[in-house]
């Protein structure tokens, strides 16, 4: 079996949205970044986590999953986000940019269908904190059919924990022969400070 995706969000993961006072984790330190078709001028402000770099590479070099953007940040993940935690280019899942009111028109993500197509049956674990109950579903469905699909869910308002990352790790050695998983050394040790 081939290894899982990791389908990384940015928005909401790696970037916390602030809580009602506008303020957000104070883990996070302060960047301004100029995405795709904005101007130096004109800079988006995001709070990132300098341990999530660290924690993420380390769930990379276990070799267990194939780590993959899935944002609507699309290639500005790779060019803008990554270098800020340390982390090496990774390809995205390209995805449309709908004219919606809601991330979920039709009850699920907006991304899933995108997602679905893009994945194929490769098998995938998840993290995003937009999920719905029919995201749920849809992944318990996939996995039924030999797709093993599993969703990680963090807390918008805080973001991404090293608990979500041992989730990921367990998950993806469940899936290896017992043998291979005892020798993978699994175990995500480094803690969000």
């Amino acid at each position: 079996m081939r290894s899982p995706y990791l389908l990384l969000d940015v928005d909401g993961v790696l970037i916390p949205f602030p809580d009602a006072e506008g303020a957000g984790p104070q883990t996070h330190t302060r960047h301004d970044v100029v995405p795709t078709g904005r101007t130096a001028d004109n800079p988006v402000t995001i709070w990132l986590n300098p341990a999530h770099g660290p924690l993420l590479m380390h769930v990379i070099r276990t070799g267990l999953v194939t780590p993959v953007w899935c944002t609507s940040w699309r290639q500005d993940a790779t060019t803008l986000i990554g270098p800020l935690l340390g982390l090496p280019p990774l390809p995205h899942v390209e995805l449309p940019r709908p004219q919606i009111r809601t991330s979920h028109p039709n009850g699920y993500l907006w991304k899933r269908d995108h997602v679905d197509a893009w994945l194929g049956d490769a098998p995938a674990v998840w993290i995003d904190d937009d999920f719905t109950s029919l995201d749920h579903e849809w992944a318990g469905e996939r996995t039924a059919r030999g797709q093993a699909t599993a969703l990680v869910q963090p807390d918008p308002q805080v973001g991404l924990l090293a608990e979500h990352l041992v989730e990921v790790l367990a998950w993806t050695a469940a899936l290896l022969p017992v043998t291979q998983a005892d020798t993978e050394g699994v175990q995500c040790e480094a803690k969000v400070a």
